[in-house]
């Protein structure tokens, strides 16, 4: 006869299968889907969320969305609220996809990357580095040269925190330009924008949709966007290989829900997110707030972070040197 442990073990198990707990016959309708954000209100994952939470409701007849900020640990905490909370179609996440594969290589963390519900990528928002309009530096080459007057004579402030895409912008330029910063993480583009407006930071770490309106408005500048092209929307600021660094990095942005997501329910909201991602109205709106779009739904969503838990296991690797605390990269999906 099994013991208590074995049969606990068996039954998280089936929590953890996909289609394991039954749809509520009343879903959506029941009440509001929650949608938690990891990071603070107004950064790019919020604002996307929130676009989200409007146009959802079109395709999902009977639902009602609320957007819940549960910020903490550079997106630890509310990340692993997403992972624990019941698979039954009521919560949603939306997530920095990079960050559920680079924030377990600095900390251990309660979830497992293969174990969410991948339902939708809609994001690809490049990294940048960023200045205040009257700071001295106006090159990549400007930075290099006062980062190597000695270790952390620059300060630089990654706007999401340990583990982002941010942080691992930073560490990709320390690398290709052979230099060490002081790194200063925070916990949200708007303290990290705070401090480099107040001069409390010398260069700042965040997207390319996050920092455009203040380059519009002439307060700040762009050092190099870490894209393989210009983004049309700042053609006038070159990217980190035009400068002579070989770096690309940015945030994918996307929708997961907890494991165990009942098969209905899933093919429900990949198909809602389908639809409202080819909606020529969606993609006029998303221009107009300035997200660039990349659309990827279900498995391919899933396939994409994989790419990137690979690429960002290397990354580490190269800048801290290998650790049996690392998880190994995951494999290539088939």
């Amino acid at each position: 006869m099994p013991g208590r442990r074995s049969l606990l073990g068996g039954m998280g198990l089936a929590l953890a299968l996909p289609g394991a707990v039954r749809a509520e016959p009343d879903w959506p309708a029941a009440r509001p889907i929650e949608i938690i954000v990891p990071y603070p209100p107004g950064g790019g994952i919020d604002v996307m969320a929130r676009l989200l939470a409007r146009a959802l409701p079109d395709h999902l007849p009977g639902a009602r969305f609320v957007v819940t900020n549960r910020i903490g640990a550079g997106g630890q905490t509310g990340s692993e609220a997403i992972f624990a909370a019941r698979p039954d179609g009521y919560t949603l996440g939306a997530i920095a996809s990079l960050a559920f594969s680079s924030i377990p290589l600095e900390r251990k963390v309660r979830w497992d990357i293969e174990a969410f519900t991948y339902l939708a990528n809609v994001v690809n928002d490049p990294g940048a580095l960023w200045v205040r309009a009257d700071s001295p530096l106006r090159t990549l080459d400007d930075l290099k040269r006062s980062a190597a007057r000695g270790a952390e004579a620059v300060s630089i402030g990654s706007a999401a925190g340990v583990g982002s895409d941010d942080h691992q912008l930073i560490l990709a330029f320390e690398e290709a330009a052979q230099v060490r910063v002081l790194h200063s993480p925070y916990n949200g583009t708007a303290l990290a924008i705070r401090d480099l407006l107040s001069s409390q930071l010398d260069v700042a770490a965040y997207n390319l949709s996050e920092g455009l309106a203040l380059l519009r408005e002439g307060r700040t500048r762009c050092l190099g966007q870490a894209a393989v092209t210009r983004w049309s929307a700042m053609a006038e600021v070159p990217t980190f290989r035009e400068q002579g660094f070989d770096v690309v990095a940015g945030s994918a942005r996307g929708f997961v829900a907890p494991p165990g997501l009942p098969g209905e329910i899933y093919a429900k909201l990949v198909e809602a997110f389908a639809a409202i991602l080819a909606s020529p109205g969606f993609v006029a709106e998303a221009e107009r707030l300035n997200l660039p779009l990349q659309p990827e739904t279900g498995d391919a969503f899933r396939s994409m972070v994989r790419h990137e838990a690979k690429a960002s296991a290397r990354c580490f690797s190269a800048a801290h040197g290998a650790s049996d605390a690392w998880p190994a990269a995951p494999p290539d999906p088939p």
